[in-house]
């Protein structure tokens, strides 16, 4: 059952604890953050301590520290031989990271997977199907075992093609359908080429993560007109910290932070000062750079990381409960964009989630990518748009997608119409932006 905290000062209380507990095991065993926390660990502790004693730790100091202590690195509380559990990034931002988890760091991991489910009224009468293959990547692998762990029974969907995938949610009469925001695209618009009406399907739940599409409003809306059972619900997490945050049962597009299990703050990216944490939550809403400490990851922990993901705050104050009843912290919109995909084109910051915002309005694009290119010192974008099978005009829909885009950014950005078929489809994380040297074709 659903049961988010309700108390922000037991809430508090419980993060000092487990956050005390981690310090404890840590300190002296973990080469890596040993002396990062050293001046916290001295006390005296407090949240308030930990923001201003331990620096913030970045993706680069990761990489550097693997590069310098190949294979893993030194941020390893145990001896290599206690960990169980291999998996990296994905490497769509730079260096791919290497990851080892001990059994109690993975249960822990999976402990917060279950809360995404909870979230999402998942119960032991479901069925849940996992649309992609299992590979190295942290992925849903740790959603598999928590789905497990609440008694769902849960179907693989590795190996298959788009249309064997759809054939089993309906011959299984799945309930729940975990995959990427393109991927939930892809399938709904193959069902709709080979005639199958997911109307008719008994799925009642996409829980969608790896990209930061299932909260962009427009996205949402086009998932959920392919799949008319079914709600969407956003999830984000990363292979660095875990699980992170589930969907508001009560509000659309509105993440949670899993308090219980991770410490948040709000930064300036520009100042790397913080600008709100849950217990200085203000009325208005506050965008800057989520911060992530967790609070059970023992095996290879992280105080005060960079996500890197742009986050808007909810607006709440601190002791205000959300609709659902949890006075944790919300994320509104859930992942903006990060700090490293913002581009500024002649003078106009661009983010790739308002591209995408303004593409989806158009029913009849299928797929799209944007080509990023230096110009005589100045980035430029061009758009290629798909279009679906039965559109009457490639060419017009064009013309209404860079009016779009125009009327929206103040900027003309070319738009070219593909054949069906020719712009490639992803079942992970989809790389639509390409970014090409000056004079490449």
């Amino acid at each position: 059952m659903f049961d988010p905290p309700r108390d922000r000062d037991q809430l508090a209380a419980i993060q000092l604890e487990r956050l005390n507990s981690l310090v404890d095991r840590v300190i002296g065993a973990n080469p890596f953050q040993s002396p990062r926390l050293a001046a916290f660990a001295a006390g005296p502790r407090t949240l308030d301590s930990l923001r201003a004693l331990v620096p913030l730790t970045c993706k680069a100091d990761l990489v550097r520290d693997q590069a310098e202590n190949p294979p893993f690195g030194t941020n390893l509380t145990f001896p290599v031989s206690a960990y169980t559990r291999y998996n990296q990034t994905s490497g769509t931002s730079g260096e791919p990271l290497r990851w080892l988890d001990t059994p109690e760091s993975w249960a822990w991991m999976v402990k917060n997977w279950e809360a995404v489910f909870l979230a999402a009224d998942a119960t032991a009468d479901d069925r849940v199907f996992f649309a992609f293959s299992f590979g190295p990547f942290l992925g849903f692998w740790t959603a598999f075992d928590a789905a497990e762990n609440l008694g769902c029974l849960c179907i693989p969907g590795g190996g298959q093609s788009t249309s064997a995938r759809l054939q089993s949610i309906l011959q299984n009469r799945v309930t729940v359908v975990c995959c990427t925001p393109t991927y939930a695209l892809r399938l709904g618009e193959t069902a709709a080429e080979e005639g199958i009406d997911l109307g008719r399907s008994a799925v009642r739940a996409l829980l969608l993560a790896g990209e930061p599409g299932a909260s962009v409003p427009e996205t949402r809306q086009r998932v959920e007109l392919l799949w008319p059972r079914a709600r969407v619900f956003d999830h984000h997490g990363m292979t660095e910290v875990g699980p992170v945050s589930y969907e508001c049962p009560k509000v659309n597009g509105l993440l949670h932070i899993l308090e219980e299990s991770f410490i948040p703050e709000v930064i300036s990216p520009s100042t790397l000062s913080t600008m709100s944490t849950a217990s200085t939550m203000s009325p208005h809403s506050i965008h800057g750079e989520l911060i992530l400490t967790n609070l059970g990851r023992v095996g290879s922990p992280l105080f005060r990381y960079r996500t890197g993901d742009l986050v808007c705050t909810d607006g709440r104050a601190p002791d205000e409960p959300c609709a659902c009843g949890s006075v944790e912290i919300g994320l509104r919109g859930g992942i903006l964009g990060r700090t490293d995909d913002m581009l500024v084109i002649r003078g106009v910051n661009v983010h790739p989630s308002a591209v995408e915002a303004i593409v989806r309005r158009f029913a009849e694009i299928a797929e799209f990518r944007v080509n990023v290119r230096p110009v005589r010192s100045l980035l430029e974008l061009a758009v290629e748009i798909e279009p679906v099978p039965n559109c009457s005009s490639g060419e017009r829909l064009a013309e209404k997608l860079e009016g779009a885009l125009r009327e929206a950014l103040n900027l003309r950005i070319p738009v070219a119409s593909v054949p069906p078929g020719a712009l490639p489809r992803f079942e992970m994380k989809a790389k639509r932006w390409i970014y090409h040297q000056a004079g490449s074709a």
